[in-house]
């Protein structure tokens, strides 16, 4: 046999796989599909061994289902709009699409030296027109049913990237892309009414309990933050209009002694004119607008406010009560204004005792009486209803809904239902995105590109500014355009989408890539529809996930595609650490998957990748633990050599007489015990590290058994006994390490591929061990084991137990009072 050599064996295998198209899906009626897909990777220059334990993952699982006989669709492309690729154009003096196009080049040159089962036909790109012009289309679809709309709002704003950020994108007050601080700023701009789809997004989330992390669905579930109580009006003092507040306890409103706004509320600058408080109200807003929005609302953060000069009216008990203006409230949360009851929120309290406002208690515990001028700590549970006029002696929901009943009937307020959700503001300032399909028209106002004129091109002779300031606005090409209603001079929009409505459907654009007439081909997309395993990193919880389904959800309703969720199954698989922080560039601690392919090999790469860690836990980097990994397969090739040229020509399994020597049947349970373990750890409990063990396992077996066959008469039936357990061998490869899997089963004389042959099935009654191993006690004291057959009766194991010599010695002499059998496990003998 001759020495195992990776580089020609996986050069031969990918140059087969590729010439053969073996991966290739067809839409195929009559056959169960399953859809697997990794999130979308970014063309970022090269891809580095975080990268590949991602996609390994998947085509384990991959491999794995085609074997199984399913009609698998396995596609990879390219989410390429993005400020990387602008920041990258500056600092090298480039144009993005020629930095982007070469980093897919060198990126599909490594992952294809991987060996990946990858659909190379159905590859796309988000950049190009093709792909690009479908995301118009949503566009002009989303405006048409009334899902689009432009404001002028307050907005997240990066500084370094020069662009708007949805809330999803800003992380800790930073921007998710670069880190670097976000600040508040007045934009118009485009946005999704996410927020009309905030219930069926919830209700979808109890619908994948059970296939996603339910990590990943509280995430999604607190995000949308659907909460139950009253819309109240507060009347301004001496004014008609009034201050609307949201509140999930209506029962503590006649303990509200002072109300707070958001510094972004329109009504917090315009109620401190004409009191002495305009200048400090001025002050406030202008520093909290350079404050961390998220860190000023955490509960470590100091409260901070103004009074604007202003009272309300609390509309229950009719005293007048100041109106501040807090850091800790936010504009995106409710109405953006707050009744503040102290007595019974801790926040409220701290405020409160910090600024000398009042507190009333209205909400008594069973357990002892409040006192709110000693108070340290609020009451925010249900209680009592005290000092409360008619409802007094009201407790929990029934004292919330009489008193709820109570505003609507004086018509001062009702009862509703509030989201955290806001709408996703989809426009940025950048180049490199999507052009919006909008036109400006003085005479019209703002005119929807016609479908026929689409795709809107971005020019790609345009050059970025300095700081990369779109150049979109002082490119007369791209910029002056008829106006599609009454064909005089008009501009285009010149903001582009969000990067992450390219992924909103991507999924849906793999069933027909090709499609020119349409975003995807119906028939397609409900055969290959809904993913079946989703794989990607949790940091993708909100932001891509979210509009995924939001994207899902509205392609239904406009009666595009059937299945009700995107994904069925989600896999968050863990990072890989080295040098104690995540693997990336920016961190200077990556691997390079090309290195490890010089040197040990893919199925080398691919092997330690999986059987390192379980997948959705964090992975150690070892060099240590590479070369094990080679060790392993350079083991499993030379044992496979061993018996290759006795068992090439025998029989099948199904040919094995039951009258085998105990070695051989001991192989044939080894065999069969090791197929039941790979299918259980890949198909129910998604753990290739303890599947590989199980191979490994295997592999230390065959060694154990050839010094037996070595001195063995080997016969025709135990050489197919033989082959059995090696053909197992190179199947449970397979999906792990698939290079030197097709080798082996090409060697043993198969015509077919290995990854097309039908995944083996265990025999359960193979599995069960003749001969078990039986603990002996003595007076409750372990004191000797013994090997017996496995359908030894109770009287034979307390004889045979009994006549053990060691046992003679330690009861001789004694009584022998009762005998237990636990069966199977162990026999307790009471001696006295």
């Amino acid at each position: 046999m001759r020495p195992y050599e990776f580089k020609s064996i996986e050069t031969k295998w990918q140059k087969i796989w590729e010439e053969e198209k073996s991966f290739k899906a067809e839409r195929d009626p009559a056959r169960k599909k399953f859809y697997l897909l990794e999130m979308f990777p970014y063309p970022s220059g090269r891809i580095h061994m975080g990268h590949v334990r991602n996609y390994a993952i998947a085509d384990a699982i991959a491999r794995f289902k085609r074997m199984q006989g399913f009609n698998v669709l396995h596609p990879l492309g390219w989410d390429a709009f993005g400020m990387p690729a602008e920041n990258a154009a500056i600092q090298n003096k480039t144009h993005p699409a020629k930095w982007t196009f070469e980093n897919i080049r060198t990126m599909r040159t490594q992952i294809k030296r991987l060996g990946f089962s990858y659909d190379w036909d159905r590859e796309i790109a988000t950049c190009r027109p093709e792909y690009y012009r479908w995301n118009q289309w949503c566009f002009l679809k989303f405006m048409e049913k009334g899902l689009v709309y432009r404001k002028t709002a307050t907005v997240n704003w990066c500084e370094a990237c020069q662009t708007v950020l949805a809330n999803e994108q800003v992380v800790d007050g930073c921007c998710w892309r670069c880190d670097g601080p976000v600040q508040q700023k007045q934009q118009d701009g485009w946005f999704f009414k996410i927020t009309e789809y905030a219930d069926k997004l919830l209700e979808g989330c109890k619908q994948l309990s059970g296939g996603w992390p339910e990590q990943v669905l509280t995430m999604q579930t607190n995000w949308i933050g659907k909460s139950y109580g009253a819309e109240v009006d507060f009347q301004i003092k001496d004014q008609k209009a009034a201050i609307k507040v949201f509140t999930t306890r209506p029962d503590t409103l006649y303990g509200s002694t002072f109300m707070v706004l958001s510094p972004e509320h329109p009504l917090t600058k315009s109620l401190s004119r004409g009191t002495g408080q305009e200048q400090a109200v001025d002050a406030f807003i202008e520093k909290v607008a350079r404050e961390d929005k998220f860190l000023r609302t955490s509960e470590t953060a100091e409260k901070e406010g103004v009074f604007t000069g202003a009272f309300a009216i609390n509309p229950l008990t009719g005293k007048e009560v100041p109106v501040w203006s807090a850091n800790f409230v936010l504009m995106e949360y409710g109405t953006g204004a707050i009744m503040s009851v102290p007595a019974h929120d801790q926040r409220d309290l701290d405020f409160a005792r910090k600024y000398g406002l009042p507190i009333k208690v209205v909400i008594q515990p069973e357990n002892k009486t409040l006192d709110a001028a000693t108070m340290t700590e609020a009451y925010s549970a249900e209680g009592t209803m005290v000092d409360s006029g008619p409802f007094d002696g009201l407790s929990g929901k029934e004292g919330i809904r009489k008193v709820s009943e109570y505003l609507a009937e004086k018509n001062i307020g009702k009862a509703t239902i509030n989201y955290k959700l806001r709408d996703w503001g989809v426009s940025r300032q950048r180049y490199w995105g999507t052009p919006i399909p909008v036109v400006h028209c003085e005479a019209c106002g703002m005119v929807p590109v016609p479908y026929d004129q689409l795709p809107v091109e971005l020019p790609l002779d345009a050059q970025l500014g300095e700081r990369g300031q779109s150049p979109l606005g002082r490119s007369p090409d791209f910029l002056n355009t008829p106006c599609p209603k009454c064909q005089q001079p008009a501009r285009r929009e010149t903001d582009t989408l969000d990067t992450f409505l390219c992924s909103s459907w991507y999924f849906d654009r793999f069933t027909s890539p090709r499609n020119e007439t349409e975003p995807f081909g119906k028939e397609d997309v409900n055969y290959w529809m809904p993913v079946d395993q989703y794989i990607g990193g949790i940091e993708h919880a909100i932001l891509h996930l979210l509009y995924s389904r939001f994207f899902h959800h509205v392609f239904r309703d406009l009666g595009l595609i059937e299945p009700e969720e995107p994904f069925t199954r989600l896999l968050t698989q863990g990072m890989v650490i080295k040098d104690g922080a995540k693997m990336s560039k920016s961190k200077g601690n990556v691997v390079d998957p090309d290195d490890i392919i010089n040197t040990y090999g893919a199925d080398t790469a691919r092997l330690f990748i999986l059987f390192a860690a379980p997948p959705v836990k964090d992975l150690d980097w070892s060099d240590k633990g590479v070369e094990g990994g080679s060790r392993f397969l350079k083991r499993a090739w030379r044992i496979f050599g061993d018996f290759l040229e006795e068992i090439q020509s025998a029989g099948k399994p199904s040919d094995v007489s039951v009258s085998l020597p105990k070695e051989l049947k001991e192989l044939r349970r080894m065999t069969h015990i090791t197929i039941k373990r790979v299918t259980d750890d890949i198909q129910n409990r998604t753990q290739f590290n303890t599947a590989i063990a199980a191979i490994m396992e295997l592999v230390n077996h065959l060694y154990t058994f050839k010094e037996w066959w070595n001195a063995a008469s080997r016969d025709a039936t135990g050489k197919a006994v033989v082959r059995e357990a090696i053909e197992t061998l190179v199947l449970m490869l397979t999906p792990f390490a698939p290079h030197i899997a097709e080798e082996m089963w090409s060697l043993l004389g198969n015509r077919s591929s290995a990854s097309e042959t039908p995944w083996p099935e265990y025999d359960s009654a193979l599995i069960q061990s003749e001969e078990i191993l039986i603990v002996i006690q003595v007076n409750g004291k372990v004191r000797q084991k013994i090997t017996v057959q496995a359908d030894i009766s109770e009287d034979d194991l307390k004889s045979l137990t009994l006549a053990d010599p060691k046992i003679r010695e330690l009861t001789d002499g004694q009584e022998i009072k009762k005998i237990i059998v636990v069966p199977k496990k162990l026999v307790n003998i009471v001696a006295r």
